[in-house]
């Protein structure tokens, strides 16, 4: 199998580079020709219209009768032209409470929005706004709108959900929580990279920010609660696994959020009734 990679590594948009490194390490241990930093230029066929190979930007071919092509996705928002709302290829502006937001930056109170669509100002990662493109996003997101949709201005629910991602490659089972693009700086918390049993912590400012979770799923929900309490990277816990020294690395993930200085805040509540934040000053 050839696998033609547009960026350094695998998932470095997703987890970063330092992740990346491993997962492309991964890949070619399983015997998968792995050409990273090129892209396909063509698909070339036969005189009976059959795929017979690819031509690529670096000049190589790859030949192939099977070609799977992954190209993202695009935002279905054309059908809300001219309806006044912030809507455009980065989706449709929302409150944290799931109201859509008019063109001229003012909550409506009567549309509601919820899924990949949707863009929101997330709390826990400086009031920017992201879109979470994962089906367990757009199930919890729902709850929230459809609560809202219910209650009055006192009573309504904010959406606090962190991101969540997972893939499975080669036996190995990958997930994350948390936003690993807004981080500086990464550490191997727990387990061995060697052996692709490990925890990957992420930190930004010295804040914990995500985890990545290399079949050590179990740990999620410990990292989950560590990134809502604001918890100071890196972690100082005598977990299971932890390696006699911590050296975090920078963490080398694309440039997509930049967030200013800000307020750092803390999630409580475990139901979705009760789940708040609160600000934490931070130490000049």
């Amino acid at each position: 199998m050839t696998v033609v990679e547009a960026g350094p590594a695998p998932l470095v948009g997703a987890l970063g580079r330092v992740i990346g490194d491993i997962a492309a390490g991964m890949q070619r241990d399983a015997g998968v020709d792995l050409r990273c930093g090129v892209t396909v230029t063509e698909l070339v066929g036969d005189e009976q219209g059959r795929l017979t190979g690819a031509r690529l930007s670096d000049g190589g071919t790859v030949e192939a009768d099977m070609a799977v092509v992954a190209l993202g996705a695009v935002r279905n928002v054309e059908w809300l032209e001219g309806s006044g709302l912030a809507a455009g290829p980065w989706g449709v502006a929302t409150d944290a409470g799931c109201r859509a937001v008019d063109i001229n930056g003012l909550v409506t109170d009567d549309i509601f929005v919820a899924g990949d669509v949707a863009r929101f100002p997330h709390p826990v990662y400086h009031y920017q706004f992201m879109s979470l493109e994962h089906w367990g996003n757009a199930v919890a997101q729902a709850e929230i709108a459809a609560h809202n949709m219910l209650s009055d201005q006192a009573h309504r629910w904010p959406h606090l959900s962190l991101p969540v991602f997972w893939s499975n490659q080669f036996g190995v089972n990958i997930k994350s929580v948390g936003v690993t693009s807004i981080a500086d700086e990464v550490v191997i918390a727990q387990g061995s990279v060697e052996e692709r049993r490990f925890v990957a912590v992420y930190g930004y400012k010295g804040r914990i920010t995500a985890a990545v979770t290399f079949d050590q799923a179990m740990w999620l929900d410990f990292y989950r609660d560590l990134i809502e309490r604001a918890t100071p990277f890196p972690p100082d816990y005598r977990m299971v696994g932890r390696p006699d020294e911590m050296r975090p690395v920078p963490a080398e993930v694309p440039q997509r959020m930049a967030p200013a200085a800000g307020a750092t805040v803390v999630v409580t509540g475990h139901d979705p009734a009760e789940r708040r934040v609160s600000l934490v000053r931070q130490q000049p």
